[in-house]
């Protein structure tokens, strides 16, 4: 190592040592800074800790205050039933290949109810009872304390069981208690393949509490299920049948808003129906009484919103069971009639009086005979057309023959008419007709009288065809839904009575209705004697044409085949009738002294006495 390289490293040692001596104070006060720093920190957080303490220690201080509170002012409110007025909300369901019920320990009632076997119109599922709009609670007093159920919490208990006819059933216990020896539990059992739900109230120990009356609530909102609104409204309305009386209703086409009934007799049940499903409570014996409510929409998502308040038959004792059965189902008329005889079926809308007997014993017999051996319901509506239309076969031809026999006159009226052209002959020239008819033997109201006969199976078919649950979804044709209407084209607009869509088996209900309408003209032209009628025969297919688009598709489909099936029945009758046989008939009848009958000669005496009163006003 030379002495340059010795001399460069004491230097560079010289100058590391120094900077060394140099930087070390500036370190040590940086490091002095650091730790003051870090205490400080520390000092800040823990106050911080201290403070959050504070305030939690606060607020839990602030909600025991509320808590007690709350729970002074639950205990003044309640009395012994403040226990169950605090709890934690459950759901629980029961089960079976129709139903599905959901429910909350809130209230111990009934949540949602959905029917498995049945969508919307736009393939939702269908819930009768949905969610916490929902009232369903027992209502008294206890010690003069208003006491309602739907607001405190039940203890459940659930099982699985079989009755005596081996039956499986699922059952669900909604127990409140409110001491050792008092309690109020709700029993729900649900039997396979039933919509029917028992329901019984078990009451214990409430005769201490000086409970006298008991009330039942049951509020909630029918909600729209089908396609067409105005339609479903129709059909949908509250039902109640007195305890061995009569089935009573609200007017479902009632335009008032509310509509409401306080009936203080005996009940055996109370029906809240749509259109295709009813929700139905029905005692096992009878209540009291009931005040019932129903609200109507006009659209939305509701078609109404139901309420009543039944009067339990409580009988003041300590123990007592009051046995139900809640109904969650289709109003399917034969089904609902399997129940006993409760009635149960009145809440299908299928006419009253004559019209209900048609139906009942004539027109759903056979529909359900075709429905159990064929799956196509166009097929089904076909064949109970036919069927109709022969059991009625000898009333047409005999309207027929009738419309023949005045075909074949006309030129003998028309001789009359002339013959008496004057208006103060009017009484002559109907003497001359009248004498015409009774030497022919024809009767002018042959041909009305076959088909007035037929006006109850017509009417029978309008109320049948937009209830029938059996219809409802199926397709058939152009038609995806039977029950509603059969739009083959949306309009941008709605017509006044018509709608804002075009129902194409109501437009062929509507030619076939004037093509039949023209036949029957041509074939009376001979003994009408009021122009005006011909006028309101073309009137009324274009009303009913505009009252029937918005109807069922079942129902315009039946009404255009029996139009159809009409017209080729003229069409056949009319190369099989031999209307000059028929004239030489007439002309021979003509040739024989005419034997009056009782009602003949009366008419004779009517017209004789107007014939002399008009004489006289004359003098």
């Amino acid at each position: 190592m030379d002495r340059n390289t010795i001399v460069g490293l004491v230097l560079i040692g010289a100058i590391l040592v120094g900077y060394s001596i140099f930087t070390k104070p500036q370190r040590e006060a940086q490091m002095a800074e650091r730790q003051r720093l870090d205490s400080i920190a520390r000092v800040e957080e823990a106050r911080a800790a201290e403070l959050m303490q504070a305030k939690k220690a606060a607020a839990e201080a602030n909600a025991e205050a509320g808590d007690s509170a709350s729970i002074r002012r639950m205990n003044e409110e309640l009395g012994n039933f403040a226990a169950a007025a605090v709890g934690a909300e459950e759901k629980l369901v029961l089960e079976n290949d129709e139903l599905k019920i959901s429910f909350s320990t809130l209230g111990g009632r009934p949540y949602t109810v959905e029917l498995k076997d049945y969508q919307t119109h736009d393939s939702l599922p269908v819930y009768l009872i949905d969610g916490d709009s929902t009232i369903f609670a027992l209502q008294f007093f206890a010690d003069n304390r208003g006491i309602n159920t739907g607001s405190l919490y039940f203890e459940p208990r659930l099982r699985t069981g079989s009755d005596e006819q081996g039956r499986n059933f699922q059952e669900l216990t909604m127990q409140m208690d409110i001491d050792e020896a008092t309690s109020i539990a709700y029993i729900y059992r649900l039997f396979d393949g039933d919509y029917m739900l028992d329901f019984d109230i078990r009451l214990k120990g409430l005769d201490k509490y000086r409970t006298d009356r008991m009330q039942f609530d049951m509020d909630f909102y029918a909600p729209s299920l089908e396609k067409g609104f105005q339609n479903e409204a129709t059909y949908t309305t509250l039902y109640y049948k007195f305890f061995e009386g009569d089935v009573e209703n609200f007017k479902a086409r009632s335009r008032s808003e509310f509509q409401e009934v306080t009936e203080n007799t005996r009940i055996k049940w109370v029906a809240f129906s749509h259109q295709f499903f009813s929700t139905i409570i029905m005692a096992d014996q009878y209540f009291n009484g009931a005040f019932l409510k129903q609200q109507r929409f006009d659209d939305g998502p509701y078609v109404r919103r139901y309420s009543s308040s039944i009067d339990m038959p409580y009988d003041r004792s300590g123990d007592q069971l009051i046995g139900m059965q809640l109904y969650f189902g289709p109003n399917n008329f034969t089904s609902l009639k399997s129940y006993g005889d409760e009635d149960l079926e009145d809440v299908v809308t299928v006419g009253g009086s004559l019209i209900r007997w048609i139906n009942a014993y004539v027109v759903i017999p056979i529909f359900n005979f075709l429905n159990r051996r064929i799956a196509n319901y166009g097929i089904i509506i076909l064949l109970l057309t036919l069927i109709i239309k022969i059991a009625l076969f000898p009333l047409t031809y005999r309207s027929f023959k009738s419309q023949a026999v005045m075909r074949v006159l006309k030129p003998q009226v028309d001789e009359i008419s002339k013959k008496y052209p004057k208006q103060e002959d009017a009484m002559k020239k109907q003497q001359a007709t009248m004498d015409l008819y009774k030497r022919a033997g024809a009767n002018p109201m042959g041909g009305c009288l076959p088909m007035l006969l037929q006006f109850p199976i017509l009417y029978a078919m309008f109320r049948f065809f937009p209830t029938s649950i059996q219809l409802r979804q199926q397709s058939f044709l152009w038609a995806h839904d039977l029950s509603t209407y059969d739009s083959i084209l949306d309009l941008p607009f709605s017509i006044p009575m018509y709608g804002d869509h075009v129902s194409l088996f109501t437009i062929l209900m509507t030619v076939t209705t004037l093509i039949s309408m023209r036949w029957s003209n041509q074939a009376n032209a001979g003994s009408s004697s009021m122009p005006g009628m011909k006028t309101m025969m073309y009137i009324m297919p274009i009303m009913f044409m505009l009252i029937l688009n918005n109807f069922s598709a079942g129902l315009t489909y039946y009404y255009f085949l029996a139009n159809l099936i009409t017209i080729l029945q003229n069409v056949i009758f009319k190369q099989f009738v031999d209307e000059e046989a028929i004239l030489k008939r007439l002309n021979s009848k003509k040739a024989k002294p005419a034997r009056k009958s009782g009602l003949a000669r009366r008419l004779e005496e009517i017209q004789k006495q107007q014939q002399q009163a008009a004489k006289a006003k004359r003098r």
